[in-house]
């Protein structure tokens, strides 16, 4: 049975509220727009930091646009308390090693488990070794990715290093439909691909195979 996360944060985030609380958060960020509505949401529960650490992303001048675009989106929200922004080294490498062998396999599968299992284990590390008290992704605003899946995998590296995952749907409540209306406001680059070499390609395809349609 599928898990309704939107609930599950609000209940977090309304205990910690009762507590009086605002505890560290380390926000692992994939991009500027889909970060926009998530930083909107969680700016005034949590003392935020932002990580982007984004391997997949290819190429390197792709990854460091989104990275600049991200840091000028945190510069430009308005917050009352500071939100950091935490760049990660570009390890492309890493990301190539973890999909080994599943180059081929369509976007939304194994390969991208294997992506995220990466990319939230190193937020979970990250967060442990900083004193973080809670991590958590953006990456559930996308109506494309399995938030049950990342949550899944999240709370077991977060569980492994020994901080608190803030399970997220931050699609629900037209959560992505705030991004894009944060996006257009920002006037934030939007990429057209996910970000690995391989979800790029299968864009490419999908975009050709549609324009040969229309030419017959």
């Amino acid at each position: 049975m599928n898990i309704n996360y939107q609930i599950e944060m609000e209940r977090a985030i309304e205990a910690l509220r009762m507590r009086g609380s605002r505890p560290r958060l380390l926000l692992h960020a994939c991009c500027a727009p889909c970060s926009s509505a998530v930083l909107e949401r969680l700016k005034d529960a949590f003392e935020l930091t932002v990580l982007y650490y984004n391997p997949n992303i290819e190429p390197e001048n792709e990854c460091v646009r989104r990275a600049d675009e991200l840091a000028r989106l945190i510069a430009a929200m308005p917050h009352e308390n500071p939100i950091s922004l935490i760049r990660a080294p570009y390890e492309p490498e890493r990301f190539h090693e973890a999909v080994r062998g599943l180059e081929h396999i369509p976007e939304g599968g194994e390969r991208c488990m294997k992506c995220f299992e990466l990319r939230l284990g190193y937020a979970a590390r990250c967060a442990a070794q900083n004193e973080f008290e809670y991590v958590a992704t953006t990456l559930t605003i996308s109506p494309l990715k399995n938030a049950q899946a990342l949550n899944r995998i999240g709370a077991e590296a977060a569980t492994r290093e020994g901080v608190s995952w803030l399970y997220s749907d931050f699609k629900k409540k037209n959560g992505y439909r705030r991004s894009c209306e944060l996006s257009q406001e920002y006037g934030l680059y939007r990429q057209d691909y996910c970000g690995c070499i391989y979800s790029k390609l299968e864009r490419e395809r999908k975009t050709k195979a549609e324009a040969q349609k229309l030419e017959l």
